[in-house]
């Protein structure tokens, strides 16, 4: 019999499962909520990026539904070969607007924003800067570039300046960074990294997935949380995440959207957001820019879970944002961890490598703005008991 050219996949299935870091998947069974419902058990939920609780919002399912009886669920093709409803051309002008941008172009998703971004600005003979912790994404797109990366010490300015000297003459540059980096929750110190890039010449791009909605004045993002409009030539976004429904997009001068319509692959190569997902991330920005309300509500609850986890005396990382990481180092207890809190009722998965480094497995609790003082309340009395159990803390 033939040797099967895939055993090795077993193989290496099992030796994830052996180092606790094969992923299970649950299937939820009920809208995406401050709780969910799990095989037919209801758990309060601290896994998703719902930041602001939109994803099941009643204005945001009324516009969807709308947009599906007015314009139908898909879009045909793909924008530059059936060309673009009206709603995609309104949800980019309410975008940049919100944003405080020239232009806007929206893409099927954050990861294909950056696929699309970063190789239609650099290519081969140019150089990427990088922070080291930036998302895979971004590590994607900066290899199908072909440009030469250079990785920088995570949100290290000096360590960027230093860098860039290093390498010296090149025809173009690219420093790029996320805004907030999504398992440690800490914020990149975009002012400083600006101040740098614009001494010496280069292009600046941040990824802001996890900014949008929640940093800035009314969820504007991390550009507007530090006042650096026009600075930054490039801001990647998602509308996946506070905007509670599918989407990515890109801000920043008219010159360099303009440049995405006609070089940026994702935009060219597969069909646009769907309808009804566009009027929803509209009627989203329309509720940002009605109240901060929700924003406000986000950051008491991560400042109250985060006061009560150090207070019970958890790790709780580098973070200053509603990302709330639970630091546990080791894979396997991570997995313990996460299985002890799903049977008490609380979802929160185990973060380990390689979406973190190896030793710094964690689990990842996302605060939201649809969570109440009593489900913060008993969560926190959750944490505590499987903190203890695993003796975690005392």
């Amino acid at each position: 019999m033939a040797h099967d050219p895939l055993a090795w996949i077993e193989d290496e299935l099992a030796q994830l499962e052996a180092a606790g870091l094969r992923t299970t998947i649950r299937t939820i069974e009920s809208p995406m909520d401050a709780w969910v419902t799990i095989g037919g058990r209801r758990l309060l939920n601290f896994c998703a990026n719902n930041y602001l609780g939109l994803a099941n919002h009643p204005r945001l399912v009324a516009a969807a539904k709308a947009a599906a009886d007015e314009f139908g669920v898909g879009p045909g093709a793909v924008r530059t070969i059936a060309g673009t409803t009206s709603l995609h051309v309104t949800l980019e002008e309410r975008l940049a607007a919100f944003k405080h941008a020239e232009a806007c172009i929206t893409f099927q998703s954050g990861f294909t924003a950056n696929l699309a971004t970063i190789p239609a600005l650099v290519g081969p003979g140019d150089v990427i800067f990088s922070d080291e912790l930036n998302h895979a994404s971004i590590i994607d797109a900066c290899r199908l570039s072909r440009a030469k990366v250079v990785r920088y010490a995570h949100n290290d300015v000096a360590d960027l300046a230093q860098q860039i000297a290093n390498v010296g003459e090149m025809r173009r540059g690219l420093v790029v960074t996320d805004g907030v980096f999504s398992m440690d929750g800490d914020i990149a110190p975009l002012d400083a990294i600006c101040d740098v890039v614009e001494a010496h010449g280069l292009i600046l791009m941040v990824d802001d997935a996890h900014g949008e909605g929640v940093l800035g004045r009314g969820g504007r993002g991390i550009v507007d949380h530090f006042g650096l409009h026009g600075r930054v030539h490039v801001e990647v976004g998602t509308l996946s995440k506070a905007f509670g429904v599918v989407g990515g997009l890109v801000a920043g001068r008219r010159t360099v959207i303009e440049w995405l319509r006609q070089r940026g692959r994702p935009f060219l190569f597969s069909s646009a957001m769907t309808a009804p997902d566009v009027a929803a991330c509209i009627e989203a920005v329309q509720l940002l820019e009605e109240s901060d309300a929700l924003v406000r509500r986000l950051w008491e609850n991560a400042a109250w879970l985060r006061a009560g986890m150090q207070e019970l005396g958890f790790d709780t990382g580098q973070s200053s944002t509603p990302i709330l990481p639970l630091m546990l180092g080791d894979a396997p207890l991570a997995q313990r961890f996460s299985k002890m809190l799903f049977d008490e009722g609380l979802f929160a998965m185990a973060i380990g490598y390689p979406t973190v480094p190896m030793g710094k497995a964690r689990i990842r609790v996302m605060n939201s703005a649809a969570h109440s003082r009593a489900d913060l309340e008993q969560a926190l009395e959750i944490f505590a008991r499987v903190g203890r159990a695993l003796e975690v803390i005392d």
